[in-house]
């Protein structure tokens, strides 16, 4: 069952791998008018039915509590990111990441309490839509999904890999179970974008066009884990900066 699985997302990556190769550098929303139309059908069922639950259980379960239900998931997710980080053959920030899931489900009794954090362990994320970048698959094109939202090609198919082969909530045998943690994260998440959807309601003249640009954008630092956004401070810094020579011949005169 589970070797079939594997054959199955493995085809699905390499499929959606291939239609990746349809999105150019300068247009990377091919898709636009199936990508709106999905767009529209989530916004209609957040503001009916999801973001209510949202900002009831944000208004009825106690910040603590919340916190600790956020922390567990986290935790949960720190685990698809070490099996990334060797995917990526980093072992350093491997080790790094291990350290913080065994730190969090011991001492934080199931990443309940973000020790880790505390002890100076800094938080990351890798996913295996990251890990695909690093293999090659640079460029992909925008993709909506329905219930999920912003995604691409290739991180979609990360999603699939990830959510089947990585993510400790998909070994849950009691579907119940699993059905039931799967939603708690889904509102939990929700409920911690409560504050940006509301403002991107009100400032955003096209929340699409908004939505999209900053998922591409954040995806991209993301995956280059800032060095794209360093790369282009320090060229800043070096224009702005005084050539040498010139400073030494202001001082001489």
């Amino acid at each position: 069952m589970r070797t079939n699985l594997i054959k199955t997302v493995t085809a699905g990556v390499i499929a959606a791998g291939l239609l990746g190769g349809c999105a150019t550098q300068a247009n990377k929303d091919p898709l636009e008018g199936l990508n709106r139309g999905i767009y529209k059908f989530n916004d209609t069922i957040d503001k009916a039915a999801v973001k209510p639950v949202a900002g009831a259980y944000k208004a009825v379960v106690p910040s603590p509590l919340r916190l600790g239900v956020s922390n567990f998931f986290s935790n949960l997710g720190d685990v698809v990111t070490v099996v990334n980080d060797l995917l990526q053959f980093r072992f350093s920030k491997a080790m790094d990441d291990a350290g913080r899931v065994a730190i969090n489900t011991t001492f934080g009794i199931a990443g309940i309490f973000d020790w880790a954090s505390k002890d100076g362990i800094e938080k990351r994320n890798e996913d295996f839509g990251q890990t695909l970048a690093y293999w090659g698959w640079q460029d992909s094109a925008y993709l909506v999904l329905p219930f999920l939202g912003p995604s691409t090609l290739r991180d979609t198919g990360g999603l699939i890999v990830d959510g089947a082969l990585f993510d400790p909530v998909y070994y849950v045998d009691d579907p119940a179970a699993r059905n039931q943690l799967l939603i708690a994260s889904f509102i939990d998440k929700r409920s911690q974008y409560l504050p940006g959807s509301d403002l991107l309601d009100e400032a955003a003249l096209d929340p699409y066009v908004f939505m999209r640009d900053a998922y591409l954008q954040r995806r991209s630092n993301m995956t280059h884990d800032g060095e794209e956004r360093e790369r282009v401070k320090e060229e800043s810094d070096a224009e702005d900066a005084v050539p040498a020579d010139k400073v030494a011949s202001a001082v001489a005169n």
